[in-house]
């Protein structure tokens, strides 16, 4: 089990209407999210559950998956919370907006960690 923090590449083919659990409906622009998240109890796992489509929804990022793809996994091996300091990087890349405020951050202080780009971002392997 390899403990640390991931970055999801995700791409919305088409502008999707998606009711987020308790965080309510939102308008999901077609293109490309990234989704910061940590596995400090193993990445192998927690990358394997994201891709599985037959799941008990959990977190607000297994709604998204039902109606995208994802593209690429970003990982960083650490055994400290570092995630809110990855995706601070994500959220200053250029293009970046916040599509839902709140997602995936409701225990942190962060806007949100989904971030969207109309574009695919090139995201740096190291932060």
């Amino acid at each position: 089990m390899t403990p640390g923090i991931y970055h999801l590449l995700i791409h919305l083919p088409q502008d999707t209407t998606i009711q987020v659990g308790k965080l309510g409906s939102f308008r999901f622009p077609a293109g490309y999210y990234v989704y910061t998240g940590s596995a400090l109890n193993g990445l192998e796992s927690r990358i394997a559950r994201h891709f599985r489509r037959r799941k008990r929804f959990h977190w607000h990022i297994d709604y998204l998956l039902q109606h995208s793809r994802i593209v690429d996994v970003i990982t960083y091996r650490t055994t400290e919370r570092l995630e809110c300091h990855f995706n601070q990087k994500i959220l200053a890349l250029s293009g970046c907006k916040i599509p839902v405020k709140s997602f995936g951050s409701s225990d942190c202080s962060c806007p949100s960690h989904l971030a969207y780009f109309n574009r695919n971002p090139d995201i740096p392997r190291h932060l």
